[in-house]
């Protein structure tokens, strides 16, 4: 069994969506997050400059000797993984692929995504969800103000509920509905409330079943210490991720 920690990043608490779900299946399994808190958002910046940044939370990983590397971020995904998996010999994850064959397998026709404008703006979702289904009907929706939302903690207020409201008012008669951001998952109470009868596809619930297929689960209950790194202190990071983990957690601030 390989015990390496396993390594996943993103721009800031959102990533953590999928860091709880991981750990509900692999509570042995040693995990090295990094939040560049110091980059938020990701979702305004060129591709390139994705790259470059994914690139340097990448290198910084490896350096920790991780066996695996998440990419817990929608932007990131859509926009750096393909030339990532091209430039590094360890396996690299994202959160599209999986979920495209969640939806494959559950034969949804008409999916709504909610993202990031950049990931919106990539058109990846789309053209990864018809590269098997032609007759997949596929509705984009970029949401700009929910990362932001999410990371003053500002979850299920009346402000998180208007904006909610008004980004799907443009969805109807949809079966599923991704959320292409890993901070929205922390939206998902409110998102059920205004589409009650749709699935809301949670991707961080998504990845840990598929690191079933991946990985040798760790029958371990022993604690493990995982590692928190952020770029940058001065954000709602720790305060947001009490409430997310239902505990404290130590962190470091790193350069990169």
């Amino acid at each position: 069994m390989d015990n390496r920690p396993i390594g996943m990043f993103d721009s800031g608490v959102g990533g953590l969506t999928v860091y709880k779900e991981i750990k509900k299946v692999f509570p042995g399994e040693k995990i090295i997050y990094l939040g560049d808190t110091k980059r938020f958002p990701y979702g305004s910046k060129t591709k390139e400059n994705i790259i470059d940044i994914s690139r340097e939370c990448i290198d910084y990983l490896v350096n920790k000797n991780v066996k695996l590397i998440i990419i817990a971020c929608g932007t990131a995904t859509s926009m750096a993984l393909d030339t990532l998996k091209e430039l590094y010999d360890i396996p690299i994850i994202g959160i599209i692929d999986p979920t495209v064959s969640y939806i494959k397998d559950m034969k949804y026709k008409k999916v709504g995504v909610i993202a990031t404008r950049g990931t919106i703006n990539s058109n990846t979702w789309e053209l990864k969800l018809k590269e098997n289904n032609d007759e997949i009907v596929v509705y984009n929706k970029a949401c700009p103000l929910l990362a932001p939302l999410a990371e003053e903690g500002w979850t299920t207020n009346k402000i998180a509920k208007l904006t909610i409201k008004e980004y799907l008012s443009v969805f109807s008669d949809i079966d599923s509905l991704i959320l292409g951001c890993t901070h929205y998952p922390l939206f998902e109470k409110v998102i059920k409330e205004e589409l009650y009868d749709v699935d809301v596809v949670n991707t961080g619930i998504i990845i840990a079943e598929y690191l079933k297929t991946v990985l040798i689960i760790n029958k371990s209950r022993k604690k493990v210490e995982d590692l928190f790194y952020l770029t940058d202190v001065e954000s709602n990071f720790i305060n947001i991720a009490r409430k997310i983990l239902n505990k404290k957690i130590n962190i470091e601030l790193i350069e990169i």
